[in-house]
């Protein structure tokens, strides 16, 4: 089992002390919520997107320092990202954590540093927050495309 000090190490605090995109959105295509019972932590994302690519995102992010670390590393990377590569990145996180899985590998690499996380199952739900979220976001913006393209 890991050591806490491992777990909240100097690059988590690092990362929980500088969550990018905390500003939300004043006009966004979709906004998402994503709560943990277990520990209260709570997400709140906003997302535009246009042709199939994530263009501005914003986060208010009330979540353990877990939470903040994986919504900093969403915040750094997400704009610039398709859907499937953000569905991609939330099933790697979920095998990480909970199947033994390797980490996210290429821009999304830093989350290894959530690995840790995977010996300390109450740490789960606040870690994949900020991705259940963005899933979330993606479900309402398909949603709406089918809507409009469905025949009245």
């Amino acid at each position: 089992m890991v050591n806490l000090d491992d777990l909240y190490s100097g690059r988590i605090l690092e990362l929980a002390a500088n969550i990018p995109r905390t500003e939300r959105l004043d006009d966004p295509d979709v906004t998402a919520r994503a709560y943990s019972k277990l520990c209260g932590s709570r997400v709140t994302i906003d997302l535009n997107m246009a042709d199939g690519i994530v263009t501005d995102y914003g986060q208010e992010v009330k979540a353990c320092l877990l939470g903040q670390s994986s919504a900093a590393i969403m915040g750094k990377l997400i704009v610039g990202s398709t859907p499937d590569e953000l569905r991609d990145v939330g099933r790697k996180m979920r095998e990480m954590l909970k199947e033994n899985g390797p980490p996210p590998t290429g821009k999304w690499s830093d989350l290894a540093l959530l690995e840790p996380v995977r010996d300390y199952k109450a740490r789960h739900a606040s870690t994949l927050l900020v991705f259940d979220a963005v899933e979330d976001a993606l479900i309402q913006i398909e949603s709406r495309h089918e809507a409009a393209a469905a025949p009245a």
